[in-house]
């Protein structure tokens, strides 16, 4: 294969510089609805500054005679205007599909507040993903996933749940990569991290799809390492309509949706309405889920120079969850065939199990994050405009945490270290949750395992205004604020007593001392009787404040272009705890955090088809929240290793570009300084009483420094009107440099100083004692393929009708590294060896659509199924004490073969 699809790329190239030659006079081409993808019915195509035109067929296709250097000028109601410049000479010329924006009322003020990239101008490296794509390819697969055919991406399921999607760009982690909705930041405040479950509809309302790979180009203060995702959601739209469908597929799958829009008035008002609903009992067992998302915009137009619009979205969810630590060791998967009877062993969820008769999953999440925008559009003269967004996110949910007394709260666990947990297990592998239940009623000292909800709730307010303008001809002048303020209440409360009258929380209230909480004094206070809705391990509310400046002055003139930007942040971060501190001692003192970036680009476009282009920046950005404290669950302490990452990053690439056929080749290198990191496990200690206790244990480490580099290439080739060719290649060498050091906590979130006895530090001053370090130098980079391929093929052979098959490769992915705590101990110097490679793997994809006339509405019936032939592959795995695939443990397989179906009438 890898020989055809070098030939192929050599006979492509032949062939677009061969035709550069040929004298072009006629020009064909397509107009289509750059949303939908539904050819444009007698749009006009004139010829600008003659009377020369002519009109599309009723397939959207134009032909057109032109002289040597004119331009093509395309119009169709509702849909802005487009240029084309036709520089090429011959018989013929080729434009292929052009795809015409709707006239979005608010659409500008968005496209300038998101920073999108623009081809042949910006020089970073860029994939755009349209609404048409999205719609033909997702099926029923988590959104992310619609990004594995980018160069440098990969994306898994995770442990399977819906929403649980994980992504990583060029070896970043989602902590890593900067997700913006408009625009607007969606990482977390404290960790970065990036839950697609909160954001399960919002492929809905999706008006574009961008990844920038690298720096990017985003205009916040403070850039991404890895890359961003730029996602513009749909706008107010100018034109009235909208669309109802239904889909269906495997595992019970089901998805309605409606959208309408109610047209730009004659005063100036339009509206937008989305909603759907999603529901299904789960690809993994036991992992049912009900989600629903909403989508609802409302634009005035007051004149040429003021335009404001209010828009809201949100996605309200529960859904059942396989926990990524129940992952098993490969024997461990081919055990557990037994309880699976004809379906996939891997499938299997050791945590799915029944009570009272009814199913039920100790692992489930339930979260609803709105997010409300007010965006205003000055046009302050015809030089200049101010952009501003004022924006909110109301973030309410939890996730089920089973709790317990140290001896029995690991059994809450499906597994451990690769091995499924037997401790309350039913005959046919399901957790026996009614077992736990006998064991409280029978207890005489209360409840031993309960269940507690993990509340994490927060409100977030920020404000991201940009004010551009242009000095002379040829600079373009951007300079903004970023303002956020981020409050997050953390509380574990008990919702479920499991057949007992009562829980004591001693193990963890043991631990608060009486000079932060008078309430320790009283002897009763470690021994109180908690029932449902009282506070056990933490409660505690998280505040992040950042200010930011940014800064970029574009040139452009001819075929250059060039950009400079710079900003600084300033981010703080304090706690206010109810539980190990009284009022008195409760909130901590702020720490602050000044960072800063700078970055610049240049891209040359050496003719029509060919561009070059090199970027490069600097970064420095604070630690995240948790790296700012010791344990952020329940101490004020401050890490006092905590320090500004720092990140050097350079790029080169190479774009061609015809009518027919498109590439992009680059290379890249990212150096980044002062990485914290995070590591987990189990460990087995005999407390006071001498009963055996399995716990787990957390390490954080900071220092540590690492290198990604490789090349990036991707190309579209339309050879024919019917027929079109993708393909990408990315090879990547990500690689840990130096070493990390760090402290072990347990899992009630203290220091342990010694892991054989489960004994917590008692005197912070004595803490550098039990810093463990890690020798990790030159190690590869884990938990993302370091080399993918893809090669996809669509074709149309009639009206209304497209098949698409499509081929994805990955190779090069190391299993992530868990540490051996027994040999990282407590002031111990412990030296990673190079992780277990993971096979490499491959799938095919296979969607199809036919568009037709349903009365007086045009209907689309489609189809996809994902991993056709039900490859078996190995998609995340930890490694073992033997870097091999019989330790490997927490192996989490891919989903087999899958499938929807989708009928979608629009009006």
């Amino acid at each position: 294969m890898r020989k055809s699809l070098i030939q192929f790329l050599l006979v492509a190239m032949l062939s677009l510089f061969t035709s550069a030659a040929w004298a072009q006079t006629t020009v064909h081409g397509q107009l289509v609805d750059a949303e939908t993808g539904e050819p444009l019915v007698g749009a006009a195509v004139m010829v600008e500054g003659t009377t020369q035109g002519s009109v599309t067929d009723i397939d959207g296709y134009f032909k057109q005679s032109v002289a040597s250097n004119a331009t093509l000028l395309f119009k169709y109601i509702g849909y802005k205007d487009q240029k084309k410049k036709i520089t090429q000479k011959g018989a013929s010329v080729e434009l292929g599909t052009i795809k015409m924006q709707p006239d979005a009322v608010m659409l500008s003020d968005v496209t300038i507040t998101s920073s999108v990239a623009v081809a042949r101008k910006t020089p970073v490296a860029v994939s755009t993903v349209d609404p048409v794509f999205i719609e033909e390819k997702l099926g029923s697969q988590e959104f992310p996933e619609i990004l594995k055919s980018t160069p440098g991406v990969y994306t898994t399921k995770d442990g399977g749940g819906y929403g649980d999607a994980q992504t990583r760009i060029r070896g970043f982690s989602s902590e890593n990569v900067a997700m913006m909705i408009n625009g607007v930041p969606m990482n977390g405040m404290e960790n970065q991290k990036v839950y697609w479950s909160n954001w399960a509809g919002l492929s809905d309302v999706t008006r574009s799809m961008q990844v920038q790979r690298g720096l990017g180009a985003a205009k916040v203060s403070v850039p991404a390492v890895g890359g961003s995702i730029n996602i513009v959601t749909k706008s107010t739209e100018a034109k009235r309509g909208g669309f109802v469908s239904y889909g269906m597929g495997n595992d019970g799958y089901n998805k309605i949706l409606f959208s309408v829009s109610s047209g730009l008035s004659k005063d100036g008002w339009a509206f937008t309405l989305l909603g759907g609903k999603t529901w299904g009992d789960g690809y993994i067992q036991g992992t049912e889920f009900e989600g629903y998302n909403w989508f609802a915009s409302i634009a005035k137009r007051f004149n040429d120079n003021h335009q404001l619009s209010l828009t809201a979205f949100g996605a309200p969810q529960w859904h059942n969850q396989r926990n990524n630590q129940n992952g098993l060791t490969i024997k461990e998967w081919q055990r557990v065939k037994q309880y699976m009877g004809e379906d996939s062993p891997y499938k299997y969820n050791p945590t799915f199990g029944y009570r009272h008769g009814q199913v039920f999953n100790s692992s489930r999440n339930a979260y609803h994050k709105p997010q409300i925008s007010l965006n205003h559009l000055w046009q302050i003269d015809r030089k200049s405009s101010l952009s501003t967004a004022l924006y909110v996110s109301i973030g309410r949910g939890n996730g089920y945490s089973g709790s317990g007394d140290a001896a029995n709260r690991s059994k809450w666990y499906g597994a451990s270290n690769g091995l499924v947990n037997n401790d309350f297990r039913e005959v046919d592998g399901t957790f026996a949750y009614d077992q736990v239940e006998a064991m409280n009623v029978a207890s005489t000292t209360g409840s031993k395992m309960i269940m507690s909800k993990a509340m994490n709730n927060h409100m977030w307010y920020g404000l991201l205004s940009t004010y551009t303008t242009k000095f002379g001809e040829n600079f373009d002048f951007y300079g903004g604020v970023d303002l956020r303020y981020y409050k997050g209440l953390h509380q574990n409360v008990i919702t479920d007593l499991f057949g007992g009258s009562y829980f004591v929380d001693i193990d963890n209230r043991k631990n608060v001392r009486v000079e932060n909480n008078v309430a320790a004094a009283d002897p009763s206070f470690k021994n109180q009787k908690l029932g449902v809705g009282d506070v056990i391990y933490r409660d505690y509310d998280g505040f992040v404040m950042s200010e930011g400046v940014f800064a970029q002055l574009e040139y452009n003139y001819d075929k250059l272009s060039a950009f400079v930007s710079g900003g600084l942040s300033n981010t703080s971060y304090w706690r206010y705890d109810r539980m190990y501190y009284d009022k008195a001692h409760a909130k901590s003192d702020k720490k602050h955090y000044l960072g800063g970036n700078v970055k610049g680009g240049i891209n040359y476009n050496l003719n029509e088809f060919n561009n070059i282009y090199f970027n490069a920046g600097y970064i420095n950005r604070a630690p995240m929240f948790d790296t700012s404290f010791v344990n952020s669950q329940n101490s004020h302490a401050r890490n006092g290793d905590a320090k500004n990452e720092k990140v050097m990053s350079f790029e080169l690439g190479y774009g061609f570009r015809t009518g027919f056929f498109t590439a992009n080749v680059n290379a890249y290198y990212t150096r980044w300084k002062d990485k914290a990191l995070y590591d987990s496990g189990t460990y087995d200690y005999e407390n006071e009483e001498g009963v055996e206790i399995e716990d787990r244990w957390t390490l954080n480490m900071t220092g540590a420094n690492a290198n990604h580099m490789g090349v990036e290439l991707d190309f579209v080739a339309k050879p024919f009107r019917w027929l079109d060719v993708t393909g990408m290649f990315s090879w990547g060498d990500w690689r840990w440099k130096g070493n990390a050091k760090g402290f072990y906590y347990n899992g009630s979130g203290q220091m342990l100083a010694d892991l054989k006895s489960g004994e917590v530090v008692s005197d912070m001053t004595n803490a550098e004692q039990y810093r463990a370090n890690i020798k990790m130098d030159n190690i590869h980079v884990g938990g993302s393929a370091q080399t993918t391929a893809a090669l996809g093929v669509n074709v149309r052979p009639m009206k209304g009708l497209r098949l698409s098959l499509d081929w994805n490769f990955f190779a090069r992915n190391y299993a992530g590294y868990d540490i051996d705590a027994g040999q990282a101990g407590m002031g111990n110097e412990y030296v990673v060896t190079e992780p277990w490679e993971i096979p490499s793997y491959h799938t095919f994809d296979l969607s199809a659509g036919y568009s037709f006339d349903f009365g007086k509405v045009r209907a689309t019936l489609s189809g996809n199924v994902n991993n056709l032939f039900d490859q078996e592959y190995i998609a995340d795995a930890r490694d073992g004490s033997k870097h091999d695939w019989e330790t490997a443990t927490r192996v989490l397989y891919g989903f087999g073969r899958t499938y929807s179906v989708r009928l979608k009438f629009n009006f």
